[in-house]
């Protein structure tokens, strides 16, 4: 029996179960106190360590992956293969401090990171800068407007899984984006509005649609968006004269840099809000922190992801900084407090909270 249909045995009035009310979560000043003073002294991005970082990574990445194109054997190849996805994984998850730094903080990273990551992998940082920041816009966090937020926890099972396997046809959209749709872009100014509303935003809210780009950003983008084009169109022309081998193989290792990067969105968050705005309090407690021990969280979630809820608190905080900032956070406020909220033990509980939620709902 339907609770509206019940009827109360004194008077008419129906007796009908409430709808659960949801209490917005107040913020907590003293974490947000704590994470403003005790931070101060450490919020200044190294230049030695972020360009060590990224060209280490890319350097191992390339020659892995040339390894892998040119060896004749099937295990060496794979092997080769996982060692250059997992280091052009860490190296192009430098796109997310691009987009929160001072421009002026690291003179010259930017346009180095796009020439050896960014367009080369045919995801430039247009494809985020000026648009993952309105993920950390306190009134559209969560909400329809957020391009990086699904309520994975609210959806049907299935979900999860196709969530995951989409992100295999990355590298081959991304292709087809560049070499095809652009040029024809050029020719159609539909299809260019199309493009770049639609295929120009690492985004996952299928929902989302990019406005155009600010002034200040505009010729960055279009060098960018220019150069990653006359690299898709060289890619397919190398298959003239060097096979589909070489590109088979590049496009294999960078669809599972893909997976991997989908996988660490999937537990990023923990997708529970329906669209309402939140507080910053409310923002934290539905990210991720994956702190140590554990190591395997810095193979999965580098490059500062791992502390991904923290993240949300000091969004311009250096990836460097963020392990010394969790250390005195944790200290400060201690076991049970709002900041230990986020702290979670690893991956695979994170998907299996993820996939029981989902298996709630009807």
């Amino acid at each position: 029996m339907n609770a509206q249909n019940l009827t109360g045995m004194a008077g008419s009035q129906p007796l009908v179960a409430p709808e659960p009310v949801r209490v917005p979560i107040a913020d907590d000043m003293a974490m947000l106190r704590g994470a403003r003073d005790l931070t101060k002294d450490i919020a200044e991005a190294n230049p030695r360590i972020y360009w060590a970082d990224m060209l280490a990574s890319t350097a191992i990445g390339y020659a892995a992956l040339a390894g892998a194109i040119l060896t004749g054997s099937t295990l060496v190849a794979i092997m080769l293969g996982v060692v250059a996805a997992l280091a052009l994984y860490r190296a192009l998850l430098f796109i997310h401090e691009l987009s929160h730094i001072h421009r002026n903080a690291l003179p010259g990273f930017r346009t180095a990171w796009n020439v050896l990551i960014g367009i080369p992998m045919l995801t430039p940082s247009l494809m985020y800068e000026g648009v993952h920041t309105i993920h950390h816009a306190r009134t559209r966090y969560g909400t329809v407007d957020d391009p990086e937020y699904l309520p994975l926890a609210l959806m049907k099972p299935w979900s999860l899984p196709v969530f995951i396997l989409i992100s295999l046809l990355a590298p081959p959209a991304l292709l087809v984006r560049y070499a095809i749709l652009t040029p024809l872009g050029l020719i159609v100014p539909p299809l260019r509005k199309l493009v770049w509303e639609r295929f120009s935003a690492l985004s996952i809210n299928p929902d989302f649609r990019r406005r155009p780009a600010a002034e200040e950003f505009r010729r960055r983008f279009f060098w960018q968006e220019t150069g990653a084009t006359l690299w898709a169109i060289a890619l397919l022309a190398s298959t003239l004269f060097l096979g589909w081998r070489p590109l088979l193989i590049a496009l294999a290792v960078f669809s599972l840099t893909a997976v991997l990067n989908q996988t660490r969105t999937l537990v990023a968050h923990l997708w529970e809000n329906d669209g309402e705005p939140m507080t910053v309090t409310a923002q934290y407690l539905d990210s991720v922190n994956v702190p140590p021990p554990g190591l395997l969280a810095e193979i999965w979630a580098p490059v500062g992801l791992r502390y991904h809820a923290l993240h949300h608190l000091l969004p311009s905080m250096p990836y460097h900084a963020l392990p010394e900032a969790h250390r005195r956070l944790s200290e400060h406020l201690g076991t049970g407090s709002t900041y230990d909220g986020s702290n979670h033990r690893g991956l695979a509980p994170l998907v299996g909270r993820l996939a029981r939620s989902t298996m709630k709902v009807r």
